[in-house]
């Protein structure tokens, strides 16, 4: 897919600094865009929306299609009578510009959130009412093994699914029907809880859309194991009789790791996959592409070959490379949705199979600055040579510029870094910032971080890092109106003006 010359900012919603210790899709968002519109970005990207699942990352989530409740702004269910405002106190105390403290945050915020929604229940409107159960209906192909299992999970004090007693992790249909029985009212929650979210969500999408703002999101190629989508469809993942991961995902030993990286995500079972047609993916890009404009693909490689690591391996070193399923999902995809909306993340090693794969499909690849400034073979990640593409500065598994320039950096980048993007006087961010909007990219994504300057202390993200992760945030008075102009300025000069685009259809919002 071409995409028009646009330029955005990189921010997950978490890092806003809205009340309550975490960010959400309350005042703070939309504060938020009124800045990207003033800065004349054309784009927010964000990363996965999902419900948080091990280590609170969201490329870990316990579904493929429904949201992160947390993300939900009790705020703006106050405004829509779900909760009393005075509710909010204890949330509101909780400094804005803090990090989430994810321990303290799930049982202050959670607690309010399921009050909110028996509210809604036991007092809303007629029609509010049946904005939810028409939510309900046509959402019921995902939303009602979801809730169950969210439920369930929860009553199990976050035990592995496959670890619940043998009916309900073989799902018999006895013991998910009394199931259903038991914990309706929970179940009736958690699917409002649901509603909210979405409802939340296309009016900050519509939003954006009224200020030609598009928004990227992304979809990480795995699962996490328990999830409600392996526990659903175990036949589409590579179980053995207990249900556990006979071989996981991960990466291959490199420069960057002796041992390689093993994520534990079970693989699929591809060729069950193709006998449906791809019906599992079908629905997931397709959800994908209905809640954002364009969707960023993690780890493109795995398209095309995946490195399959026995699940008995404690580390990533002793497995193999295993075909995927290449051309024929994205086909079927094309077919199914009329258009891939995609680009690449195909950073790292990768094969000239998988660029080929990349450019039949027409899917752009990325380009990270940080990653240009090696040796000769780094030099494809360089401004000059990002025609087509979409560039970064860095990205969330990424130090910030300003950090990775102190501390990560090695003498020899710093030397080729200067003789690229030269000395600045506002800062060697803004060097790579310049360098990266006035390429030849198509699109150039830029992460908050290093449009605001900060060091290694604003990192979102350090892989091999077990814990600690996830939770920066910015404080509500870093984003002044000079800053604004500066960036629009630059928009203009690189020629990365948004263009209008179609605004959502208005709906009266429930929640």
């Amino acid at each position: 897919m071409h995409f028009p010359r646009a330029a955005g900012i990189l921010l997950h919603p978490t890092s806003l600094p809205s009340s309550g210790g975490i960010g959400d899709f309350g005042p703070a968002a939309y504060e938020f865009v009124d800045f990207l519109a003033s800065a004349r970005q054309g784009l927010w990207q964000v990363l996965p929306l999902g419900p948080l699942g091990y280590g609170n990352s969201p490329y870990s989530s316990t579904s493929a299609f429904a949201g992160n409740p947390l993300l939900i702004s009790l705020e703006r269910l106050a405004e829509h009578g779900w909760i009393d405002r005075t509710k909010l106190d204890t949330t509101h105390s909780t400094p804005t510009s803090s990090l989430v403290e994810y321990d303290r945050v799930f049982p202050q915020k959670m607690p309010l959130l399921f009050e909110a929604a028996r509210n809604f229940l036991g007092s809303a409107s007629s029609v509010a009412l049946r904005q939810f159960e028409s939510f309900r209906a046509e959402n019921v192909w995902w939303l009602e093994d979801f809730v169950l299992f969210d439920a369930l999970r929860a009553r199990r004090k976050l035990e592995s699914w496959n670890k619940w007693p043998h009916d309900l992790a073989h799902r018999e249909p006895a013991a998910l029907e009394k199931a259903r029985k038991d914990l309706a009212d929970d179940l009736l929650a958690r699917s409002a809880l649901q509603f909210a979210f979405y409802e939340q969500w296309r009016a900050l999408r519509r939003y954006c859309s009224e200020r030609a703002i598009r928004v990227v999101g992304d979809v990480a190629i795995f699962m996490n194991h328990d999830s409600a989508d392996v526990w659903t469809h175990p036949e589409l993942f590579r179980l053995n009789q207990n249900l556990e991961p006979e071989v996981v995902a991960g990466v291959p030993p490199d420069f960057f790791s002796k041992t390689g990286q093993r994520w534990g995500n079970p693989l699929y079972r591809w060729e069950v996959m193709k006998e449906s047609g791809y019906r599992w993916w079908i629905q997931r890009l397709r959800w994908a592409t209905e809640n954002c404009d364009y969707i960023r693909l993690d780890h493109f490689r795995g398209f095309d070959q995946f490195w399959e690591i026995p699940a008995g391996e404690e580390t990533a070193v002793n497995g193999r490379w295993v075909d995927g399923p290449r051309d024929d999902l994205f086909q079927k995809l094309r077919d199914a949705l009329g258009g891939l909306p995609f680009f690449a993340e195909d950073l790292g090693y990768i094969t000239p199979e998988v660029h080929a794969l990349r450019e039949r499909l027409q899917i752009p690849g990325m380009a990270v600055l940080q990653f240009g400034f090696g040796d000769e073979g780094a030099h494809i990640y360089l401004p000059h040579r990002a025609e087509g593409k979409v560039i970064y500065t860095g990205t969330h598994d990424n130090d910030t510029v300003a950090g990775w320039w102190q501390s990560g950096a090695a003498e020899h980048e710093r030397r080729n870094a200067e003789a690229y993007v030269g000395r600045c006087d506002d800062g060697i961010h803004w060097a790579f910032i310049r360098a990266a909007q006035c390429s030849a990219a198509s699109l150039c994504i830029i992460p908050l971080q290093d449009v605001l300057g900060l060091g290694s202390e604003a990192r979102m993200n350090t892989p091999s890092l077990n814990g600690g992760n996830w939770r920066w945030r910015f404080g509500q008075q870093q984003l002044p109106s000079e800053l604004a102009r500066k960036l629009a300025h630059l928009a203009e000069l690189s020629d990365r003006l948004p263009e209008p685009i179609a605004v959502l259809a208005d709906e009266s919002f429930a929640a």
